[in-house]
């Protein structure tokens, strides 16, 4: 399996785990006499089951970021903490450009004039070019999550 089918299973899983969690919640409890739509043993068992795969699962896909060399200095965890890190700090300067950007009409003279502490025209190209090298890791990274085989 390559390490992209296994991210793929890895998102079914856990949409199947959330799942599971809404129909136990939903047969709980119910009157007194009546029965629940499921059997909630029977969901336990299930979930039990796919928590299990999908632990697996991801300790395999753990096991490979850690050993696949992205580049000559990365590997491919490295590269995916600096995906992140970078998305975060896109996300933080391009709120931090929308809110310096924000104008405050005065209708009188007697009201606070509120002025942006920033630079938004600076901000909103960092936020361009943080979108830019994200898009490129992103590529190359999803690239080879589609060459690289999964470490079971």
């Amino acid at each position: 399996m390559k390490l992209a089918e296994a991210l793929i299973l890895r998102a079914d899983y856990q949409k199947r785990i959330e799942q599971l969690r809404h129909r136990l919640i939903q047969n709980a409890r119910v009157q007194d006499g009546e029965e629940p739509n499921e059997d909630p043993k029977d969901l336990q068992k299930e979930l039990l089951q796919i928590l299990k795969q999908l632990k697996e699962l991801i300790q395999g896909i753990n096991r490979t970021n850690l050993t696949t060399p992205f580049d000559e200095e990365r590997s491919l965890a490295d590269a995916l903490t600096e995906r992140e890190l970078i998305g975060q700090e896109r996300r933080i300067f391009s709120e931090l450009a929308e809110q310096a950007s924000v104008r405050h009409d005065r209708y009188s003279r007697t009201e606070i004039k509120s002025v942006s502490t920033v630079d938004v025209k600076k901000t909103q190209k960092r936020v361009g070019d943080l979108s830019q090298e994200y898009r490129q890791l992103d590529t190359r990274i999803q690239e080879l999550n589609w060459l690289t085989s999964l470490i079971e």
